[in-house]
């Protein structure tokens, strides 16, 4: 990426961009997480700069518990996250709340208000008011670099760990974003400290102790932090707002008194208080996500309106923030119509890539009179048409886990639990245990395609590759799976459908726990073709549409009496639709 001419010192960068270069910036020598849309890209950035180690962490917890070990040994250390992966880093989070920081522990936790790419939404502000500590909201990127560097700074002058609340729109819009140099590492050496570090419970009371005082000062801090800033104009209207939601009412409300909090909690009472009283009539707290703003607003004693005319659910987007000013205006919203749909298109959801191993994968199980118990990953389009075999999907490692629960709560039904090799190394492990150990007899089914496809191609433990580039051992999932105890394993190529089908009807049927690893490559990873284009002659078709039932995008027909045809560019050379077709119509190209 090309430096601007304006300013040498300055570049166009995502907001992803702009948290890896503010890391560099501040010195940090650690940094951990796990890939997940919107924060993925943080951590892919951060690993090409000099001077540190980055690394994908099997997850969240795992990646939070190895930052908090840098820190607690004086280094600066970063750990970035989707807001689900919070979740799963919660135990670590408020037990580090309660031990503090030694070098700075920045946490970047990215939201999806929308659920652009997940399974919910949620509101990361609640976890600092939980674990009770500091969280700063940026706007754009300029500010996600300026606000990185300041949580640093308070997390080594209060000892506390930060998190940093970034957006999908946050995270991936772009700006142009001044640069700083390199501050000098800190050499870390771990100096003994029981009485902090080790909270039995007679040290967790007095830190419990400590952890109100540490909170006292931090809301003296942000009620003269130059993060919350103000724009008084007209006094008969105040907004109060946060995070790119306040650019967007800076544009739409340019007369308003506005409170823009980027400390957002501890709450700036004193500021809040003093912009309330520099507005006459009405206060309006417009924030994406929940009444958290609105809420202790109101605690404050400060009459306001919210969520009564503020959209709870999805992005606060310009045109929703334009509809509450004509509200708040009683004038008619005069945004152009949107252009209808043109309804003789036909819907395009989501559907698995050209060559797909997972496809195979689902079209076998959509021959069986089975309840599959999902997971997060690529294969969660196995839940759409024509497919359609997805019948739960909760959270990462739910699928063997509930796949379990099913069996012992006394259901009768067949079930498998679907789940893909970067999830098993990141929570699946443990499911599997949990079969073994408790006598259960369920069959799981890992899809191993050697990276973590969902997030955009990155490495985990079974990749043989760091995220830094070097190449290491792979850890074998049939020799965890045996380890756990597993004594029925079976490794499976998924596109010979026939021998694949009848290994599910198998382990599906015995009264034992059992694996099956459907190993091949992501065809999108590897680049490169899996066999020969594949052609369909029409003269042999029957017209039978059983190859459109696999749902693959090369595939096609115009109407619902034309023979389909195969899109040679599109076509990635996996057989698959070749192996289904019962009259020899589907051959290769070289045939």
């Amino acid at each position: 990426m090309s430096t601007t001419k304006m300013n040498p010192k300055a570049k166009l960068l995502s907001g992803n961009e702009a948290i890896a270069r503010a890391a560099w910036e501040a010195g940090v020598t650690f940094a951990a997480g796990y890939p997940g849309t919107p924060s993925t890209e943080i951590l892919e950035n951060l690993a090409t700069y000099e001077g540190l180690h980055a690394e994908w962490a099997p997850n969240e917890k795992v990646a939070f518990e190895a930052a908090a070990g840098a820190s607690l040994s004086g280094a600066r250390a970063l750990v970035t996250m989707k807001h689900v992966g919070l979740n799963v880093a919660a135990d670590p989070l408020l037990t580090m709340g309660y031990i503090g920081a030694v070098g700075g522990l920045v946490v970047v936790v990215a939201d999806d208000p929308g659920i652009h790419s997940s399974q919910n939404e949620q509101d990361t502000r609640h976890y600092a008011r939980l674990a009770k500590v500091p969280l700063l909201e940026p706007a754009n990127a300029e500010e996600a670099r300026q606000f990185i560097l300041e949580a640093f700074e308070i997390s080594e002058k209060y000892g506390t760990p930060v998190i940093v609340r970034s957006t999908t729109r946050v995270s991936h819009s772009r700006k142009i974003v001044p640069l700083g140099e390199r501050q000098t590492p800190k050499v870390p050496a771990f100096k003994k400290n029981p009485t902090q570090y080790v909270l039995v419970p007679s040290n967790a009371r007095n830190r419990r102790i400590a952890v109100e005082e540490r909170l006292r000062k931090l809301e003296i801090a942000t009620n003269v932090s130059k993060l919350n800033t103000s724009f008084l104009n007209d006094p008969n209207l105040g907004i109060i707002t946060s995070g790119v939601t306040a650019l967007y009412c800076q544009e739409i409300f340019p007369d308003a008194n506005l409170l823009k909090i980027g400390f957002t909690f501890p709450f700036p009472d004193d500021v809040i208080r003093n912009f309330a009283a520099r507005c006459v009539d009405r206060i309006v707290v417009i924030e994406e996500g929940d009444n958290f703003i609105e809420e202790h607003v109101k605690a404050l004693g400060i009459p306001c309106i919210g969520k009564r005319i503020v959209p709870a659910l999805g992005e606060l987007t310009p045109d929703k923030i334009y509809a509450i000013k004509c509200e708040l205006d009683g004038s008619m919203n005069k945004l152009p119509v949107p252009v209808i749909e043109n309804k003789i298109l036909p819907p395009r959801p989501p559907v698995f890539c050209p060559g797909c191993p997972h496809r195979a994968v689902f079209y076998a199980l959509a021959q069986l009179d089975i309840v599959v118990s999902g997971d997060i990953g690529c294969y969660s389009l196995g839940t759409y048409k024509p497919l359609e075999r997805l019948d739960t999907l909760i959270c990462m490692g739910a699928g063997v886990s509930a796949t379990h629960g099913m069996q012992k709560c006394g259901d009768t039904q067949r079930r498998i639990g679907v789940l893909g090799d970067s999830t098993f190394f990141h929570s699946g492990i443990t499911g599997l245990i949990d079969i073994v150990y408790n006598q259960g007899n369920s069959t799981i089914l890992v899809l191993d395609n050697r990276i973590t496809a969902m997030t955009g191609h990155q490495d985990h433990p079974g990749s043989g590759r760091t995220l830094m580039g070097k190449e290491v051992p792979l850890l074998s999932i049939e020799k965890i799976a045996e380890a756990c105890g597993v004594k029925r394993i079976f490794v499976e190529n998924p596109y010979d459908t026939t021998a694949f089908l009848q290994r599910i009807k198998e382990e599906t049927e015995i009264d034992e726990p059992s694996l099956i690893i459907s190993r091949a490559p992501c065809p999108l990873a590897i680049r490169k073709m899996l066999g020969k284009v594949r052609k369909i002659d029409s003269e042999k078709c029957k017209n039978c549409r059983a190859c459109l039932k696999i749902g693959c995008p090369a595939i096609s027909a115009q109407t619902k009496t034309d023979k389909p045809t195969i899109i040679a560019e599109m076509c990635n050379g996996c057989g698959l639709c070749q192996s289904l077709c019962k009259f020899g119509a589907i051959t290769s190209t070289t045939e």
